[in-house]
């Protein structure tokens, strides 16, 4: 997170909270399998093959597929729009608000299976908001590079190196963790349909990157 403005990392936070809302409910759909870690969805592929549980390997197997066509398709766009970073964050905002609208009206017309694919799409795409030469420069859906951060910054102050450095990071995982809670929440009162909330916070960002003053 070095290099951006206060703004950028309060967007950061708010989308790792939007990526935590979106794969619980994601979790719970599926009954334990993500939508945007795919680190913990690696291990449970793994146990599957190792059980030989082929139909739950598969799941995973394919969600994980989904996820990385997510990433293509949010690098595609980022590449297109490379030319400015504003355009380029607010592109790839508007295929994530794209992607979890397709999803929320899938759940109205009870197709669940699109509605996934929609949300796992989205989540992968979503990590190609913030970029630095063509790499992800903030994970936005996984948080295990947060925390090792926190813990190298913290081991860092105590030799003299920068006493506060480690909190952006803590924000990042917060956020997310926080996002969970309120998925997990919004899905026992309003199903899957709780997908509308997640879709109206990513159009409402797309709007704001887009047009809202800020350091870019």
């Amino acid at each position: 997170m070095v290099g951006y403005s206060r703004q950028l990392h309060a967007l950061a936070v708010v989308l790792a909270s939007l990526a935590g809302f979106v794969d619980a409910l994601g979790f719970i759909t599926l009954g334990g399998v993500f939508v945007s870690f795919m680190s913990g969805n690696s291990t449970r592929l793994s146990v599957g093959i190792a059980e030989s549980a082929w139909q739950h390997a598969g799941l995973v197997g394919g969600v994980i597929a989904l996820f990385v066509v997510g990433v293509i398709l949010g690098g595609v766009v980022a590449e297109l729009t490379d030319h400015d970073r504003r355009t380029r964050k607010s592109s790839v905002l508007a295929l994530v608000t794209g992607l979890l609208l397709i999803g929320s009206i899938a759940v109205l017309a009870g197709w669940i299976p699109l509605a996934v694919i929609a949300m796992t799409l989205a989540m992968g795409a979503e990590n190609s908001v913030f970029r630095r030469n063509g790499e992800v420069s903030i994970a936005l859906t996984y948080m295990t590079g947060a925390l090792v951060k926190i813990g190298q910054r913290i081991a860092a102050a105590f030799f003299g190196g920068p006493r506060w450095s480690w909190l952006p990071y803590l924000a990042l995982w917060a956020g997310l963790v926080g996002g969970a809670v309120l998925g997990a929440h919004a899905h026992r009162v309003l199903g899957l349909h709780a997908l509308w909330i997640a879709t109206a916070v990513s159009a409402a960002l797309t709007v704001g990157v887009r047009f809202l003053p800020y350091r870019a």
